[in-house]
């Protein structure tokens, strides 16, 4: 069962009710900037999760206003599309609801558990100051340069920390993300076999405990050169770790070399 750390009370308490009833995931973001996106980010990740324990889920993008440009950064980011709505219970009946919030809004949402999220600070420069508010628009568009790498960026650091991203940082994910996926194409050409019941248990322990992102990239890490693991299991245990990261691990599929 997904356990997360409710920043209200600082308990770690289940995202969804024991029953697996319907599960409201609500984000709330102030405006098209890179900390927005990261909330989104976070609750399409709990929504993807849930979905993977069986959880139903509905999911709502909450602001001062529609913002077709945050929507449009949340698309390229792969980020499944989020009604806008101002009435969130409407219709709902009691559905449990989880908040998705930037950490200096925690107070400012409704009842139910809240998952905070820290800031994304943009450099345009390695080694520059980063920018102030994270950057804004400006910064969105600039991060969106390769979306799947900033996708992996913003996965390998704790939701809880600032993002701190530059382009060296962005190239660094592109990297390794070209390899993966070269690397999921050539064990894809080998007999499949099933994900190892041991690091299938230690991937979902890792994303159940508190959406522990960092740590799941650590249990693929380890199983892309750990001996004994056929590739074709290393296949299938990237393709199921890819139902929750989102990055297109099999997009080189059937590509020549």
């Amino acid at each position: 069962m997904l356990r997360i750390l409710d920043a209200r009370t600082g308990e770690s308490v289940p995202a969804a009710p024991a029953r697996r009833g319907l599960t409201r995931i609500e984000a709330h973001a102030l405006g098209p900037d890179p900390t927005a996106l990261r909330v989104l980010l976070t609750a399409d990740l709990l929504v993807r999760a849930l979905e993977l324990g069986g959880t139903p889920v509905w999911t709502s993008l909450t602001a001062p206003r529609d913002q077709p440009e945050l929507r449009a950064a949340g698309a390229r980011l792969a980020i499944r599309p989020f009604e806008f709505s101002r009435d969130l219970a409407s219709g709902l009946g009691e559905a449990q609801a989880l908040h998705v919030v930037r950490r200096d809004c925690v107070g400012t949402v409704g009842e139910g558990p809240v998952v905070a999220v820290a800031g994304v600070e943009w450099a345009p420069e390695a080694g520059a100051e980063p920018a102030g508010d994270g950057g804004g628009p400006a910064a969105l568009t600039a991060l969106l340069s390769d979306p799947s790498a900033l996708r992996l960026a913003l996965l390998a650091v704790p939701r809880g920390e600032p993002a701190r991203l530059d382009p060296a940082t962005l190239e660094e994910a592109a990297r390794g993300l070209a390899r993966w996926r070269r690397a999921v194409a050539g064990w894809a050409r080998q007999p499949s076999r099933p994900v190892p019941g041991e690091v299938r248990d230690r991937l979902r322990a890792a994303w159940e405990d508190d959406l522990d992102l960092p740590a799941v990239l650590a249990v693929l890490r380890e199983a892309e050169s750990a001996p004994g693991i056929p590739d074709g299991a290393r296949f299938e245990t990237y393709a199921y770790a890819d139902r929750l990261l989102a990055l297109d691990l099999v997009r080189d599929l059937g590509n020549p070399g």
